[in-house]
């Protein structure tokens, strides 16, 4: 597996393992294709 390959496998096991609630948003929307935070929920969050 190449770098680029690995790292976006990271990113994407991380983000699936935390909901909305966790870090304090309101889900919105209802269901969602794929586990855990959107790109755009988790670009909202703090350092």
């Amino acid at each position: 597996m190449d770098k680029k390959a690995e790292l976006t496998e990271f990113l994407r096991t991380r983000r699936a393992r935390l909901q909305p609630e966790d870090v304090g948003l309101r889900p919105y929307g209802g269901r969602r294709r794929v586990p855990g935070l959107r790109r755009e929920e988790l670009a909202q969050q703090p350092g």
